[in-house]
């Protein structure tokens, strides 16, 4: 549905890896999680409200915070920037700490600087290990 969107280009994409869940109820399903790097005209806001869209049109239903989901998109990092609003906090405040965001991050970003933190992505999953 991103590559289908006018302003917004996928430059990469990681292979998904399926993890344990994290924080939810004993029990749930294993999750499938992937990163992929875009090339947008959209501001950070538009593109988290297309997410949003995108997880509304797949079926995702917003219950209890850790509940199994159909889809969950995040907005990681966007440009290097620092954003922290009501709606949108970039970079994602606990990717650092999340083995399931970072190793398919690192797939595709090793090299990024993560830009509160200072370390690079496969620095940051290095920590982790």
């Amino acid at each position: 549905m991103l590559a289908n969107h006018a302003q917004i280009n996928i430059s990469k994409i990681s292979p998904l890896i399926e993890t344990a869940p994290v924080g939810g109820p004993s029990g749930s399903p294993p999750f499938l999680n992937g990163a992929i790097e875009v090339e947008t005209t959209l501001g950070a806001n538009a593109l988290m409200d297309e997410l949003l869209s995108i997880e509304l049109q797949t079926g995702r239903e917003r219950r209890d915070k850790w509940d199994p989901r159909v889809i969950d998109l995040d907005l990681l990092l966007y440009d290097g920037k620092i954003i922290s609003t009501d709606l949108l906090i970039v970079p994602h405040p606990m990717m650092h700490q999340r083995r399931f965001v970072l190793e398919p991050l690192a797939m595709i970003a090793h090299e990024v600087v993560h830009p509160t933190l200072l370390m690079t992505i496969s620095g940051l999953l290095d920590n982790l290990k």
